[in-house]
């Protein structure tokens, strides 16, 4: 008969699994046995009530489509409302600190919104808050961060002089992906940020990022090691944008570095020209 797993070993599958927070405030032991509820003496049951009459198609269900379609885009509606009325990088801090349209705001320890100089010529922008970014409430903290920051180093440049950023400002639970709905109310304020910075050069991080901020349907693989124009209403003049791999992708694959110091040189290039 094999033994029961420890509970040093249940808790490293849990950190393995992406459980690595807990929601409630005291603890919950599942192991104890519940009571039975009391049993009471059967009562006369009364006659059955008229069923009552059906409710109309459009009403019978709350939680339909069209409900969570509208309720969505009432969120990207007060985004962009927020958004457009900010004229600096702190007052998008705060606007995202009031704002309450994304439901990853109720589980993230932390509002993970940027990190660097304000007035950056280069924006990075990545997918979305891990764990570590999450505790520490800024982007690109852990193991993919520090690369990040090698991978600046390699070309002069440091988070003094550059802008980092995500596409989604909270962390989803357990490091799943964002789900589009998340991605789109996030955005307005990526665009904002964008134009109240106004770079010479724009860097998704990734291929999430790269489909967000490009629109384009092609994975980081087809989009790094080219340029491309990202313009919105409200920038003087479109920006320069490329995408390269995200450092935690090259963690795993590290054989793609040669491919990025390639597009860190190129990114270099463009900074430097007149």
């Amino acid at each position: 008969m094999s033994r029961p797993p420890f509970p040093r070993e249940v808790l490293r599958w849990y950190l393995e699994a992406g459980v690595d927070e807990v929601v409630g405030e005291v603890p919950v032991d599942r192991t104890a046995a519940v009571p039975p509820p009391p049993r009471t003496p059967a009562a006369a049951a009364p006659d059955p009530a008229p069923p009552p009459p059906p409710l109309p198609a459009a009403a019978s269900d709350p939680a339909q489509p069209s409900a969570v379609a509208e309720s969505a885009d009432t969120a990207v509606k007060s985004a962009y409302a927020l958004a457009a009325a900010a004229q600096t990088v702190d007052d998008l801090r705060r606007a995202l600190e009031a704002f309450d349209g994304c439901a990853l705001k109720k589980t993230a320890m932390n509002l993970v919104f940027t990190d660097g100089a304000p007035d950056a010529r280069i924006v990075f922008v990545g997918e979305a808050p891990g764990a570590e970014e999450d505790r520490q409430g800024l982007p690109f903290v852990g193991p993919s961060g520090r690369l990040l920051d090698r991978m600046l180093a390699s070309i002069g440049l440091d988070r003094t002089m550059v802008l980092i950023s995500n596409t989604v400002f909270w962390r989803p639970p357990g490091n799943r992906s964002p789900t589009t709905s998340e991605v789109a109310t996030c955005l307005p304020f990526v665009e904002r940020l964008v134009e109240v910075v106004d770079p010479v050069v724009l860097v998704a991080v990734g291929g999430p990022a790269a489909t967000a901020l490009l629109a384009q349907g092609a994975g980081v693989g087809r989009l790094r090691g080219r340029w491309f124009s990202y313009a919105t209403p409200r920038l003087p003049r479109p920006v320069d944008a490329t995408a390269i791999f995200h450092p935690a992708y090259l963690l795993r694959t590290p054989a793609q570095k040669r491919q990025a110091w390639r597009d860190l040189l190129m990114i270099r290039r463009r900074l430097d020209a007149p």
